[in-house]
């Protein structure tokens, strides 16, 4: 196995990093967290902002992105419920990254192969 992605650390090690890499490997987290660079938002603004995604999908997505400590979910007391998410300093940290990432696929989508609709 390839010492740079392969785990030195153990199994339960290696299944975080496997987790972690499946949540951020999602154009849906990506898009998320890119939407969130800019400050806090409301469900509504961002399922607006993150066209073709459905309101059970979004929802997954900010309750995972929750979990692994990325985005805060901060309810305020209000009629209506008033539910506002934001990045967390862990969140922040990897939108850089996934820019950089986005940066790479739109310059090289042309020397990629296949149609992007396999998943192996």
């Amino acid at each position: 196995m390839n010492e740079r992605f392969g785990s030195r650390q153990g199994a339960a090690t290696d299944e975080r990093v496997r987790a972690v890499f499946s949540l951020l490997s999602s154009w849906r987290t990506a898009s998320a967290i890119g939407s969130l660079e800019s400050g806090p938002k409301r469900f509504g603004a961002l399922l607006r902002e993150m066209d073709g995604v459905s309101p059970k999908v979004l929802t997954r997505t900010l309750r995972r992105l929750e979990g692994f400590g990325m985005v805060r979910r901060q309810v305020y007391p209000a009629v209506p419920a008033h539910v506002e998410y934001s990045l967390t300093k862990l969140g922040e940290s990897v939108a850089a990254p996934l820019l950089e990432l986005r940066f790479w696929v739109e310059t090289n989508t042309g020397s990629l192969g296949g149609d992007g609709s396999e998943e192996r």
